[in-house]
Parts: structure tokens; C-alpha cells; sequence
């Protein structure tokens, strides 16, 4: 007999549409998420109505409210888990507004499972949602809908989060932002590894070439289009280069309208509303870890918060990654998905594959929502495989948050085993020094050309080996060269402060 008080996904939901849909409807980020709850609800099979008993909504941040300044062109809620409560008929005890980053949806099933194991509540939904799409055509068109909504009630206001992610010296040295600090991530692992940017291109096609069928297959993917490893690989007007090292179609696609949502229950309740028990799929583990921010890493190629939080969860589970048949880990870039199949030796041509989704550059990266897709999708597997196992990797900020589940019809035991974990990885911060002066050497770098600016962020090492960050003079020629040879590895560079005080650094 399965405990009352086991934590188990009794429901999950997917919806998405795409401008070019018949029967599109321009739905705002509240509106998609109802219904994605509506679909999740639907999904628990039940015999009583299952919104008047959720006792808690976990919202997921939507883009426009996931960091200070961020522009909301059309209006946003002031409680969006109230907001998608309304819209089902819920009227939840708890509100939760999560913090930023892709770790979210995993950490908050994890969260909520605790909760109800100790018998704080019984029903919990967790659900986002992102109209990135929705939004850029209707201002294309001119069009300015209201989605501005007042509903008030208590709210946990988690906040953004932020502050684990960059340092500061980031600002006025970073090219495009997070992309910029991913790609020197990729770049480092690149030299590592010592190919070229035509070679690495080309692992990461082979990478990602599988996960584009596996989009092809999901109603809910943004793009559905085949490609191969080659296709992937090759810079070309439709794929050009974002930032060094990364192709246009292998970055996570953010214009997408989709939403997703989860609802898990105690058994005693799934018992007592209908829940059918093959609808049950159980929570085997939980776990999440905060990385060092990025120029603080030891090995900027890799994390080992992320490797760590893997490891822990398929201890709690009982199971080994030979054994986890449904993979999905979270690729808005390839350093996330070769962090984890380097360290566990994973073939780039493992026959699981690594994505039950599509993957975020071709499923689409639904903001700091993505990974409850992939939820949804574990527990698909799962119900339909009944005794596989699923394990879901969840990424934020610059591999500075993970969070890993792992799911099956098989029971879990909640009430004599540790199922969920928040995890302290010990690690010692390197040096970093925020106004260099004198010779540097170049450690890894991005760099990128926007309407012919051309512009670089790289890390360097002084000569106390402490860490920097600097920009490079792109107006001297044998600068600008030895960063566009892509090899500017272990290069000796002069850095002097401009009058915005930023670090500018020249070939000596």
C-alpha cells in the first residue's frame, strides 16, 4: 500500500500556438497558462473536480518579470499564480512566484513534493508560460492589448534571483549578454578539447542533430524541421553566427507561445478525488544545486554544482544513468547537455538520446518554463512504459543553478528515504581582480559582428593569476586579428582603462 502521504504527479498539461496556427487566438502568458492547468487537470482523469482542491499555484517568472527594468509592453498580473487560478476555478491557499531560471519547474516539483510528504498540504500545481511570439507580432502589427490584471490575495514574491548568476565586472564587458558569458563557457571547453571553430560547430551539430526529429514529432514545437549535423554546423545568411562559438539554430529559441503545467497530489487525495492510480507517476528525486558565479569557477568549461546535483538525485533514487531509460537535459546551449554527458561519458550519439522535447533551440526555450515540458513529457514516458525510469536536468542562469529529477510508476518511499535535497557543492572561488593593468593572458573569449560593429568579451588571467574580465581594442589591427583567427588561447594582451573605465586590452 502506497503511503497517504506519498507526493505523486497526478496531472500534466501542455498548450502552444504559433501566429501562423489555424484558429490562432493571440493568447496572452496568463491566458496560455490556464489553459495548459486546464489540460493539466484534465489529464488527472479524475472523478471529482480537481481545481477547488489545489491548495497551492507555483507560478513560473515569465520573461517580462524575471529581472529589474525588463520591458512589459502590454501590461502584466500583479499575482500570476491567482491570475491562472481564476482562470481554472482555483482559489489556492498559497501563491508562489518563483525566482528566475530554468531550475525553477524541477526545484519547485521537488519543493512542493516535500511539502505534501510532511503533510503541509495536498494538492500543488506548478505552471508558466511564455507569448515571446504573441507579443512581437501584435507589435509589429501595431496592435496594444491590455494584459494588465489586478486580483490581488496573498502572494510569496520570491524575487529575481539574480544575484547568483554574474558578477558585476559583466556589465560593460559582456557581448549579448548571457549568451556572451555561455559562449566564453563553450569556448573554454573548445580549447580544452583543442578544435577549431569549424570542428567544435560540428560536434555541436552532431549534438543537436538528433534532438531537431525529436522535435519534429512534438505538436508543440516551435520549429519541426529536420536538420543534420551539417546543416547545423555551417554558417550561412539563415545561420549565422550569433556570438563565437554558436550558430544561429543552435541557441534555445525564445519567440515561442507555450505553456505547461504540473499537479501533484498526496495519494490519500488522488485517492480521494478518483485519481485512477496508472495515472500516478512517482518522485524518485529531487534535487538542486547553486554553482559559483561564472568567473569564480575553477574550470570555466565545466560545473560541478550541475554534475553534482545529477549524481545526487540517481542516489536517491536507487538507480544508475545506465538504468534511466527517458532523458531529457536542458539545452538552451550546448555547454549545459556536454557538461553532463562529459563527465558521465555519454556517447553524443547515446540511443536514448537526450531530449524527449526537441530541446530549446528547436521545441523552443519557453522561458524559465522549458523544463516543465520536459516534465510533462518524463511522465508521459513513464505512464507508458510503466517501470522506466525518466530523469529531467534543469538549467538557470550560466550554469549557475541546476536542478534534476527523476521519475517512475515504480513507488517511492517518502516517508524512509530522503527524496529531496537542496545541495551546498564546496568549491574554492578563484581570485578575481576588477581593474587590471599591464600584460594579460587570454583565457577564452566570444566575439561577435552586428552590422559590421565587431565586438569581444574576454576573460583573461593577470599576473597574480587572478581573473579579469576586459573587452579588446577591435580598432588595432593585430588585436582584431588574433580574436577573428579564433585562437587567441594563452595570447599575451596590454590592458589599460578607457574613460568609461573599462578594461581594454591590445596585442603586445
Amino acid at each position: 500500500m502506497i503511503a497517504d502521504n506519498t507526493p505523486v504527479i497526478i496531472g500534466v498539461g501542455q498548450y502552444s500556438e504559433r501566429p501562423q496556427d489555424e484558429g490562432y487566438e493571440a493568447l496572452s502568458p496568463m491566458d496560455l497558462a490556464g489553459r495548459a492547468l486546464q489540460a493539466a487537470i484534465d489529464d488527472c482523469h479524475a472523478e471529482r473536480p480537481v481545481a477547488p482542491e489545489i491548495d497551492l499555484i507555483a507560478a513560473i517568472r515569465q520573461f517580462e518579470v524575471s529581472y529589474a527594468g525588463a520591458p512589459v509592453p502590454f501590461g502584466k498580473s500583479d499575482n500570476q499564480p491567482r491570475s491562472i487560478a481564476k482562470r481554472v476555478g482555483a482559489n489556492p491557499e498559497r501563491a508562489v512566484l518563483e525566482v528566475t531560471g530554468g531550475q525553477a519547474p524541477q526545484k519547485m516539483v521537488g519543493e512542493v513534493a516535500e511539502h505534501i510528504a510532511q503533510c503541509e498540504f495536498e494538492i500543488g500545481a506548478i505552471v508558466g508560460a511564455e507569448a515571446t511570439s504573441t507579443v512581437l507580432a501584435l507589435m509589429a502589427n501595431g496592435e496594444k492589448p491590455d494584459w494588465s490584471e489586478e486580483v490581488g490575495g496573498e502572494l510569496d514574491d520570491r524575487g529575481f534571483g539574480s544575484e547568483r548568476i554574474l558578477e558585476m565586472e559583466w556589465f560593460g564587458h559582456m557581448t549579448h549578454g548571457v549568451i556572451g558569458a555561455y559562449a566564453c563557457c563553450d569556448n573554454a571547453r573548445r580549447h580544452k578539447l583543442g578544435l577549431s571553430l569549424d570542428e567544435y560547430r560540428q560536434k555541436v551539430g552532431e549534438l543537436f542533430a538528433p534532438f531537431t526529429k525529436v522535435a519534429a514529432s512534438n505538436p508543440h514545437a516551435a520549429s519541426r524541421e529536420i536538420r543534420t549535423a551539417e546543416e547545423l554546423a555551417t554558417i550561412t545568411d539563415r545561420n549565422r553566427v550569433v556570438t563565437e562559438p554558436y550558430a544561429r539554430m543552435t541557441i534555445a529559441k525564445d519567440q515561442v507561445n507555450q505553456a505547461a503545467a504540473i499537479i501533484i497530489a498526496s495519494a490519500r487525495k488522488a485517492r480521494e478525488i478518483g485519481v485512477p492510480e496508472d495515472r500516478w507517476v512517482h518522485i524518485h528525486a529531487s534535487t538542486s544545486a547553486n554553482e559559483l558565479k561564472v568567473l569564480r569557477r575553477p574550470d570555466l568549461g565545466r560545473s560541478p554544482a550541475s554534475i553534482a546535483s545529477v549524481k545526487r538525485a540517481l542516489e536517491l533514487s536507487g538507480q544508475t544513468l545506465n538504468n534511466i531509460r527517458y532523458l531529457d537535459l536542458y539545452s538552451c546551449f550546448a555547454s549545459p547537455v556536454f557538461n553532463i554527458t562529459d563527465h558521465f561519458d555519454l556517447a553524443i550519439d547515446d540511443p536514448r538520446g537526450f531530449t524527449l522535447t526537441g530541446g530549446l533551440p528547436f521545441f523552443g526555450g519557453a522561458g524559465n518554463n522549458y523544463s516543465s515540458h520536459a516534465i510533462a513529457e518524463a511522465v508521459a514516458r513513464c505512464r507508458a512504459d510503466r517501470g522506466a525510469y525518466a530523469l529531467v536536468g534543469a538549467n538557470g542562469g550560466v550554469l549557475s543553478k541546476y536542478a534534476t529529477g527523476i521519475y517512475s510508476t515504480e513507488p517511492a518511499d517518502w516517508n524512509n528515504s530522503v527524496r529531496y535535497e537542496r545541495m551546498s557543492v564546496p568549491q574554492r572561488p578563484e581570485p578575481l581582480e576588477s581593474r587590471p593593468n599591464g600584460p594579460v593572458t587570454v583565457e577564452t573569449y566570444t566575439l561577435a559582428v552586428d552590422r559590421d560593429k565587431v565586438t569581444s568579451s574576454v576573460v583573461v588571467r593577470t599576473q597574480s593569476g587572478a581573473r579579469a574580465l576586459i573587452r579588446p581594442d577591435m580598432t588595432d589591427e593585430p588585436t582584431r586579428a588574433l580574436f577573428e583567427s579564433g585562437e587567441p588561447f594563452g595570447a599575451t594582451l596590454i590592458v589599460t582603462q578607457d574613460d568609461r573605465g573599462r578594461n581594454i586590452g591590445r596585442a603586445a
